[in-house]
């Protein structure tokens, strides 16, 4: 398989849009994620996006996926879909112009049962926005958490285009979803195009429904008052078990981004640093940077 490439959320450092990226290339990433937001907002001109992308090559990377995140409960509510759906097109079209075709973004909890009418509220947006992606030679990648991984599977393989994939984090399912890792490698390997590399430790468990509720109504700082059920942590410090999650995506074919995530640090830059330098090593240690 071709080299696992190490990325980071610029948006993590607190920095504006230049200063996160120019310190991502000095940590050592070969790529940014950024949110489509604020500096990068789906407003600019195409002249604006030119210098973006201008400035990003000049730092010697790329665009590894652009964070379309959107409000609320996701594409769980039927009224609002039409609309939610018209910004995430405007993000891909965004992420387009910056040389890359991967959009992440939660679209809520995915009902365990097919009768559950948000399912089929879900899965119509999906695939509208499936079609869309595939218009393009996109993807609007799904990030994992809200449910687990053989949920998300069997709603994934009820979308009739391949413009849904997954955007698979580690840390979500071991702080939240209380699901492998490792297994939903296996299970998601034919949807799998990014990864975030982020780590973690489950304390209590709430359940999924509950926490991404939470996140919904209240964004991140609700989030962060549920950190008593979990905790996040510097990349190697939680319960990710690096050795065999590297291992299965290599066993998968995998050859994208892992792409570092770190919210709620109190030093942010030293805790990417750190992550980099674990997952260097790691990556080196199996054999995966050839």
């Amino acid at each position: 398989m071709g080299k696992i490439s190490i990325g980071v959320i610029s948006d993590t450092f607190g920095l504006s849009l230049r200063e996160g990226i120019s310190l991502s290339k000095q940590l050592g990433a070969a790529g940014v994620q950024i949110y489509a937001q604020d500096e990068l907002s789906t407003d600019l001109s195409i002249a604006e996006r030119k210098g973006i992308l201008s400035f990003i090559k000049s730092n010697s990377l790329v665009v590894s996926a652009i964070c379309g995140q959107i409000s609320g409960h996701g594409l769980c509510i039927a009224e609002e879909n039409p609309d939610k759906i018209e910004i995430l097109k405007k993000v891909m079209n965004l992420t387009m112009d910056l040389d890359c075709n991967i959009v992440t973004t939660h679209i809520g909890v995915i009902p365990e049962d097919k009768n559950d009418p948000t399912w089929n509220i879900m899965l119509d947006a999906c695939e509208r926005l499936s079609e869309y992606a595939r218009s393009l030679g996109a993807y609007y990648a799904i990030e994992t958490g809200p449910e687990k991984a053989t949920v998300l599977k069997d709603f994934l393989d009820n979308i009739s285009t391949a413009g849904m994939k997954v955007n698979l984090d580690p840390a979500n399912l071991v702080m939240v979803t209380d699901d492998d890792p490792v297994e939903a490698v296996y299970t998601l390997k034919d949807y799998i195009v990014h990864t975030h590399a982020k780590d973690g430790i489950m304390n209590k468990y709430l359940g999924p429904g509950h926490v991404y509720t939470a996140f919904a109504e209240g964004g991140v700082e609700a989030l962060m008052s549920l950190s008593g059920s979990f905790t996040e942590t510097t990349i190697g410090q939680g319960n990710v078990r690096w050795t065999k999650y590297l291992k299965a995506l290599d066993n998968v074919g995998y050859n994208g981004f892992l792409t570092i995530e770190r919210e709620g640090a109190n030093d942010p830059k030293s805790d990417v640093k750190a992550g980099i330098e674990f997952l260097n090593k790691k990556i080196a240690e199996l054999g995966l940077d050839m």
